[in-house]
Parts: structure tokens; C-alpha cells; sequence
């Protein structure tokens, strides 16, 4: 299964009126990093980067001017993503910025059958929270003390290992290889007959004759409705 990790930033809050200046997005293929990455900055045009905003990623609008539009980029940024899962963490916020510059170019939205929220995995799995991105690397030992400011890459580096971690780990992944092998193992195994031979005399019993005195002594004191008389076929008193 492919999918992409994938982060968004944004000049504010409304995904209507406000614009994707940052996209970053890292690969993986059966829950393990590929290596390959994808990242932009975006110019918004006329719409400039609300000061709230600038607090979270730092990303002015003077950085901003010479760096390409969306239309210029939609087709690269689409064919990386084509066939994978999209996953972002609180995607609602990322996609709705996507979809609102796809529609903008006349572009269908991304279906929301494909697109995987790790906050909402996160809500489930610690449902006493916190379940920011910050949090969620703190709980599994993950190392983002370089992470002064937000940014799309980064973020998106992060929240791989950080889902990666929810999903059970490495360990994980290594116990669904080895559960296919041990499958195909089974599957080639399936034509070949199993004989169980009957052994030619029982095995001598590990009671001694004292302990089965006994315990014929005891179940005859129980009476004839004692359940051990429906195995010995004897009624008892």
C-alpha cells in the first residue's frame, strides 16, 4: 500500500479566501519510508500571509514572490501523489485547502475514501490526549527539538514516524511479512497428505495401583449420581 505524508501552510485560517503557500509530502509503501519527497513553496498572488499565521511557519510574503503558483505546480504535485492514500494530520484542515485550489482550476476533489486523518487515529488510540503533532512525538520518543517553527517537510518527516509508531511500529510491519509468509508457507503445504498412525499398543498409565484404590474408594462414597460413574460405567450405591 503507498501512501503519502503530507502537510500543508497556509496565509490563514479560511481555506475560501486564504491560500497554500507550503506543501511537503514524504512516500511510503507498506508503512516504510521510500526516500522520496515532495516539497514547494507556493505564491498566493494577491492574498498576503495574515501576522497569525507568520507566528506558526515564519513564512513572509516578500519569501513568497518569486516562488510558482498552484497551477503551475498541480499536475507535478497530483502525479506524485496518484494512487496513494492521503494522510495528514487533522486532514480536514489540509484537504480543505487542497480542494479549495483544485476547484479553483476547475480540478475534482480528492475523494474522501482516500485520504487517512491521523488525528482522528490519534483521538482513538489516546483518548485522554494531547494529540497535537508535538505531543504525539513526545509519548514515542521521537526527536523534534529542531522544530522551531512549523513547516510542511518537516512536519510531514515527523508525523511519518509518528504514524508509523501508531500503527504498532517496525514490529508491526515485520509480524504482517512474516504472517503472509507463514500463509504461502501453508498454501504450498495444502496437497500434501497427513497420515497420523495409530500407535500399536497404549502408553502404561502413570497411576499406581494404590492411587487407583483410591480413587475407587472415593467415588463410591460419592453415591451413584457422582459424574465419574457416567465415565466408569459403574452406578454407584
Amino acid at each position: 500500500m503507498r501512501e503519502i505524508i503530507f502537510d500543508t501552510e497556509t496565509t490563514g485560517l479560511e481555506n475560501k479566501s486564504d491560500r497554500v503557500i507550503e506543501i511537503g509530502g514524504v512516500e511510503l509503501l507498506n508503512h516504510f519510508p521510500t526516500g522520496r519527497s515532495i516539497h514547494f513553496y507556493i505564491n498566493p498572488g494577491d492574498k498576503t500571509v495574515h501576522p497569525d499565521a507568520l507566528a506558526v511557519h515564519g513564512i513572509t510574503d516578500e519569501f513568497l514572490k518569486d516562488k510558482p503558483r498552484f497551477e503551475e505546480l498541480v499536475d507535478e504535485i497530483l502525479a506524485f501523489f496518484e494512487g496513494a492514500k492521503w494522510v495528514a494530520h487533522n486532514a480536514t484542515f489540509d484537504m480543505g485547502f487542497i480542494n479549495a485550489e483544485l476547484a479553483r482550476l476547475g480540478r475534482p476533489p480528492i475523494p474522501n475514501e482516500n485520504v487517512i486523518d491521523t488525528l482522528s487515529l490519534a483521538r482513538r488510540k489516546h483518548p485522554m490526549g494531547p494529540n497535537t503533532l508535538d505531543a504525539l512525538c513526545r509519548r514515542y520518543g521521537i526527536d523534534n527539538s529542531h522544530r522551531t517553527k512549523h513547516g510542511a517537510l518537516l512536519d510531514s518527516e515527523l508525523l511519518a514516524e509518528v504514524y508509523i509508531e501508531m500503527l504498532g511500529g517496525r514490529q508491526a510491519t515485520f509480524g504482517l511479512e512474516q504472517s503472509g509468509q507463514t500463509t504461502a508457507r501453508r498454501e504450498q503445504r495444502d496437497d500434501v497428505a497427513v497420515v497420523i498412525a495409530e500407535r500399536p499398543r497404549p502408553l502404561p498409565s502413570r497411576l499406581t495401583e494404590e492411587e487407583k484404590a483410591r480413587h475407587a474408594a472415593l467415588v463410591q462414597r460419592l453415591g451413584g449420581k457422582a459424574l465419574w460413574n457416567a465415565y466408569t460405567g459403574s452406578g454407584g450405591e
